[in-house]
């Protein structure tokens, strides 16, 4: 496989990746290196791991991060009212204390979240780490042994190691600054709203029965709109939604109703201020624009 051939196999899957990205993910996948993507949101960072995992006839394991995210969340915990059923149950048999700590603390009552399951997959899992900005500094601490030597410490039981290694994907819209410890072990992408060729690409793969004529506005409008001050910018799953709306609804030209095409501005805007933003006079004219 190539870096040109594995982005060839996203295209046929409905993925349009840049060189760059394509470069990336190719060298992430041949080296076992985690990657980092990096970007607003909308881009795409998230549909490349469900593609890649596609692509590869693998399981996506995904772990969406987000503010006060701990290891029991995320790595393992342990089944609590197992554990206390068992305790129990081993009382009245009256059972040796030191047996029945041994016996709860098995794999018997191990509860796996997304990293251990990861590495415990006997084919390579794609695992997507989801927005790691949103995660607090000291859940990236703990993120570094599995991504440094893929092996998970169960202070109970000891260190598992990774069965195999998983496809690592993080993507991150910038809420904060990630550690140089992260850095370091990730290949890095940056991965920016698409250029006016490569998103009429997307939209052709995903929307095939749109009329060209149209898909040049759609884009060329949904392009000016992200120069527009806006505190949402549409991405690339709102321009599809968009474009499946006005297919549905039987549009073929954005100047032939503006009352609706303003109406149809819901899947784009997502927010009040925004919408407050583009009156019908703003839509009018970068409908015009994109005419």
């Amino acid at each position: 496989m190539t870096w040109q051939s594995l982005q060839a196999d996203l295209s046929s899957a409905g993925y349009v990746a840049s060189d760059d990205l394509a470069m990336a993910l190719f060298l992430a996948v041949t080296l076992g290196k985690p990657l980092l993507l990096e970007g607003p949101a909308g881009v795409g960072k998230t549909q490349i791991a469900k593609t890649l995992a596609e692509l590869q006839g693998a399981k996506l394991i995904r772990l969406q991060c987000y503010e006060g995210l701990d290891a029991s969340h995320a790595i393992y915990e342990w089944n609590y009212q197992r554990q206390l059923l068992s305790i129990r149950a081993a009382a009245e048999d009256h059972k040796p204390s030191d047996e029945i700590e041994d016996h709860i603390f098995s794999e018997k009552f191990l509860l796996q979240r997304p990293l251990l399951e990861a590495i415990r997959q006997e084919k390579p899992a794609v695992l997507l780490i989801d927005e790691i900005d949103r995660a607090d500094e000291e859940f990236e601490a703990y993120l570094l042994e599995v991504l440094s030597d893929f092996q998970i410490t169960i202070p109970e039981i000891g260190t598992i190691e990774a069965k195999t290694r998983p496809h690592v994907i993080l993507t991150a819209n910038g809420a904060r600054d990630l550690s140089d410890a992260l850095r370091r072990r990730c290949l890095y992408n940056f991965v920016d709203y698409p250029d006016r060729r490569t998103e009429m690409a997307i939209l052709a793969r995903r929307c095939p029965d749109i009329e060209a004529r149209l898909a040049e506005q759609i884009v060329g409008f949904v392009q000016a709109l992200r120069r527009e001050e806006l505190e949402k910018k549409p991405g690339i799953a709102e321009m599809l939604d968009w474009a499946a709306a006005l297919a549905g609804l039987g549009v073929n030209d954005l100047a032939d109703d503006p009352v609706q095409t303003q109406a149809t501005l819901v899947c784009l805007l997502k927010t009040e201020r925004d919408r407050a933003a583009v009156p019908k006079e703003v839509q009018q004219r970068l409908a015009g624009k994109a005419a």
